[in-house]
């Protein structure tokens, strides 16, 4: 763990979301790297991060300073050495990062923070009120009732949104004895799969990139599913059809993104200003306006372009946030500490899967 920040290398490599470290390439009004370059002579290379499993492949390399690790990829980096502590004294807007995602189980080990929270968001169910007139309140209604929507349904494509299933039956199937839906023994993991090969049959779309998931309720193809509050934010502002959203009685998952830097850091230096910079409260309330989510940095909230930014993705919302449970990679060591019998991700790898056949 770094004890001190020195002079920039001049140089940072670092694998983003899309939508994280803009360059004005894609859109010339939307450029936060450029002035990050300009104030502290690091120049910056972004590799684009489709999926977590790509980057924690990529961070593997050595070949890049840091990511902008979610949730399902940041034990995973941690525990395979692949990312070093962060000394957060070194980072002086982590003072004013929200409470609620410091020292949490998926970014932090022993109360040791392995990042810097970024912004989040919760995986909301979504529906087109012109096709299901009654509000739905529970994830059942793309579980239990999916086939209602037969061919209509939408879901997550990744192997983490087995736990959403898990997440309803911790609520319904007590006696499954779920406490955490990223801690599954043999037995919860089967059920949670088996509630995912039944709902399969009733999907029309999976969606990993958001734009895709946009599309689908625009072009009719989906009217209920597992979205972000940006992909209905996207949707109701280009007109071609309206869509409700909500987070149900039984809570919802979600996404903290934490920048963490590598083990293996060429240029630890300019990482370490990076993290600083890009969770500063300008450029953290131009990224999470940009890409639609709650800022990490509360301070962000006063700066924001749109001044009801913040109210719409409830970032100072503690009691909305405490709603959420943020993505953590499945260990055999269970993420919540209840024991070492728990399911790991490889082997949700291998359920998701059998489960889109």
């Amino acid at each position: 763990m770094a004890s001190a920040v020195g002079a920039g290398e001049g140089q940072l490599n670092i694998i983003a979301w899309a939508g994280y470290a803009e360059n004005g390439s894609n859109d010339k009004t939307v450029d936060w790297v450029n002035p990050f370059t300009t104030e502290t002579g690091c120049k910056v290379s972004v590799k684009i991060g489709n999926t977590s499993d790509e980057m924690v492949a990529l961070m593997k390399t050595g070949e890049y300073d840091g990511v902008s690790a979610s949730g399902d990829a940041s034990l995973r980096l941690i525990y395979g050495g692949d990312v070093a502590p962060v000394n957060t004294a070194l980072v002086p807007n982590y003072a004013t990062i929200a409470p609620f995602l410091k020292d949490q189980s998926f970014n932090s080990v022993n109360k040791q923070m392995y990042g810097i929270p970024h912004g989040w968001g919760a995986n909301v169910l979504m529906w087109n009120p012109d096709k299901v007139t009654t509000p739905p309140t529970s994830w059942g209604a793309v579980f239990d009732k999916s086939s209602e929507y037969a061919g209509k349904v939408t879901a997550y494509d990744s192997p983490i949104y087995i736990a959403d299933a898990a997440l309803y039956l911790k609520a319904t199937k007590p006696e499954l004895g779920i406490k955490d839906p990223y801690s599954l023994t043999e037995e919860q993991l089967t059920a949670s799969v088996d509630l995912l090969k039944n709902q399969n049959k009733n999907v029309g779309e999976y969606w990993a990139d958001y734009t895709k998931a946009v599309q689908s309720f625009d072009s009719g193809t989906s009217v209920i599913g597992a979205g972000w509050q940006v992909i209905a934010n996207t949707i109701n502002a280009d007109g071609k059809v309206k869509v409700s959203s909500t987070v149900p009685v039984e809570g919802a998952t979600g996404w903290s993104d934490t920048w963490m830097i590598s083990a293996k850091a060429a240029h630890p230096n300019c990482m370490y200003k990076w993290m600083d910079y890009i969770t500063s409260a300008k450029v953290n309330a131009q990224v999470a306006e940009y890409f639609g989510e709650a800022p990490a940095q509360t301070e962000a909230c006063k700066v924001t372009a749109d001044k009801d930014h913040c109210t719409t993705y409830h970032a100072l919302d503690e009691d909305y946030a405490k709603k959420i449970s943020y993505w953590a990679t499945p260990r055999t060591q269970c993420v919540d500490g209840s024991g070492s019998n728990c399911t790991s991700y490889s082997e949700w790898l291998t359920k998701w899967q059998e489960i889109k056949g």
